[in-house]
């Protein structure tokens, strides 16, 4: 039986195997995903100099969620984080799923980040 703990360090082994393949640069930043049971996160990262260039999370207060935890919440995130690369000139990003499955929240948060201008 794989219990939670098992599956954080599966999902870690799977990110840090996909990772040696992902880098952002100056001009194509990683649109890197972090989920939570609650919350999801989502921030544009240039792996280069190693510094955070925009970041949306559901904590934000431009999110006014009641569950912050669902695919509603993810794709409002979605929305954020693109509207916030667009603002300092970033179009086209790498997008790192974080060794989640492309599903559910992670998918929503994708979709919404290409409606809003992302390409990736």
């Amino acid at each position: 039986m794989i219990t939670k703990l098992d599956k954080n360090k599966v999902r870690k082994k799977r990110h840090a195997r996909v990772r040696t393949k992902l880098a952002g640069t100056e001009t194509r930043p990683r649109l890197n995903v972090y989920r939570s049971n609650k919350n999801i996160y989502a921030q544009l990262i240039d792996d280069e100099k190693s510094v955070t260039l925009a970041s949306a999370s559901t904590l934000d207060k431009e999110v006014q969620l009641e569950n912050a935890g669902n695919v509603e919440a993810a794709q409002k995130v979605g929305e954020l984080i693109a509207k916030r690369a667009v603002e300092k000139g970033y179009k086209s990003v790498v997008f790192d799923r974080g060794g989640y499955l492309y599903h559910g929240r992670v998918k929503a948060l994708a979709e919404a980040a290409r409606e809003n201008g992302l390409e990736f």
